[in-house]
């Protein structure tokens, strides 16, 4: 005779089930940068080796360097690659050109090594340089049309990088506008985006904001630590960390041009652990509130408040330090791992913490150190963004959402059906 199951046999099996799933889409979103400013990182396959032993599941590269993309082959890790702003003219003006680039930084490696992203240069936009602001657009085209000859221009997004000087407009949040200086060539670029799927992408970092203003208040809200909030006085939402402010900012540009069903993404997002004696806010305390607190939050599913119920795409800045970046001394100091692989600071995304504790401690706010003279890191070649305005921001109502904001459906229905049919289950019963 067989054994009979119990109802709760079921549900124990289901929420099994449930918590594995989670488990394994859940870091999804969770992605890191992987900057090559130096003359002393690991070879590209130990990196590989690295990244299998955390929940990292996306890299984004600034170039197309072929023996990291080939040493990232089969690991199943989402590949982000970059063109270079001097790449961009010759893009522009040469379909040839753009269809060469193709075959010989994707299409070769392509899909052994899981490329989702190639980014056509990087802050176009705000460099000054209107030579590249009015050919990135043509080259963001012909890149896309040479994978589209290749049949893979639905599986492989074209997009760029911005830094939040985009933005002529961020606090409060609901305020939040493109420079119109833009004009039509951000109108254009984001109606391609719209018509090919791609996220439009985005340089947020509460460190540059807490260093305009560096009070202890500031410092709170930026790492995501207790404060009492700022409440955005266009919705009356009360914002609980900067993070969230700044993309809703993007959010609220985005809505304000019409293009509220385009995918935001961040690029870039990260703390420098130390720094030159006049810099406010780097210090491995920080470093480590700022980046466990944001892996927190994106793995708790909250969203933001014009994004609630999902988490942003977010690429954390970086992998390692770059000894040979210019500026000052933090510019040289954002690795979450030091060159002979071992952990700078733990933020928990290493696959054993997980194992033995899904959430990163708590931080305790450091005490901020003011100094007399407080000043803003350049941005050096590789990518850090220019200093953000002190826009409040908070975190998202745990249930509940704001009219009018897309939701994915990704993530969102997954849960309710397997709920379903764990009800119908346990109220139907089991012969």
């Amino acid at each position: 005779m067989a054994p009979t199951i119990s109802n709760s046999s079921i549900v124990i099996f289901f929420f099994i089930c449930l918590h594995s799933f989670y488990l394994s889409n859940a870091q999804s979103f969770i992605g890191v940068n992987y900057g090559q400013v130096a003359n002393n990182l690991p070879p590209p396959s130990a990196t590989a080796n690295l990244l299998r032993t955390t929940t990292v599941q996306k890299v984004r590269l600034y170039g197309a360097d072929p023996a990291i993309i080939k040493a990232l082959a089969n690991t199943g890790i989402g590949i982000v690659v970059g063109v270079g702003n001097g790449d961009i003219p010759a893009l522009a003006s040469d379909p040839n050109y753009a269809g060469q680039w193709v075959g010989s930084n994707v299409l070769a490696f392509y899909p052994a090594s899981k490329i989702i992203v190639i980014n056509v240069g990087n802050e176009v936009m705000t460099s000054g340089d209107q030579n590249l602001i009015s050919n990135i657009l043509p080259a963001m085209q012909n890149i896309q049309n040479a994978l589209n000859a290749a049949s893979v221009g639905g599986k492989i997004k074209v997009s760029t990088v911005h830094s939040m000087a985009v933005l002529t407009q961020s606090d409060p949040p609901s305020s939040g506008a493109f420079n119109p200086s833009f004009g039509d060539t951000m109108k254009s670029m984001l109606a391609f985006q719209r018509s090919t799927g791609s996220p439009f992408m985005i340089n947020p970092y509460p460190f540059f904001a807490y260093q305009s203003d560096p009070r202890a208040e500031t410092l709170a809200f930026c790492l995501f630590q207790p404060n009492a909030g700022r409440v955005d006085s266009g919705t009356g939402i009360k914002y609980m960390n900067m993070f969230d402010a700044q993309v809703d900012a993007i959010r609220a540009a985005l809505n304000a041009m019409g293009f509220k069903d385009i995918e935001i993404v961040v690029a870039e997002t990260g703390w420098p652990y130390k720094g030159d004696p006049n810099e406010v806010g780097p210090s491995v305390e920080n470093a480590r509130a700022y980046n466990g607190n944001l892996i927190n939050h994106l793995r708790s599913m909250v969203g933001t408040p014009l994004m609630p119920g999902k988490s942003v795409d977010t690429y954390i800045f970086a992998l390692y330090d770059e000894n040979l970046k210019p500026g000052p001394s933090s510019e040289r100091a954002f690795g979450l791992y030091n060159s002979d692989l071992s952990m700078t600071y733990d933020v928990g995304l290493s696959k054993s913490s997980q194992n033995t504790n899904s959430s990163t401690p708590a931080t305790p706010a450091p005490t901020p150190v003011t100094p007399t003279n407080p000043v803003t890191p350049a941005t050096p070649n590789n990518p850090v963004t220019p200093t953000t305005p002190t826009t409040p921001v908070a975190p998202a109502p745990k249930q509940g959402g704001i009219p009018g904001t897309a939701i994915s459906p990704k993530r969102q229905l997954s849960l309710p059906r397997i709920l379903v049919i764990m009800v119908a289950i346990t109220q139907v019963g089991v012969p």
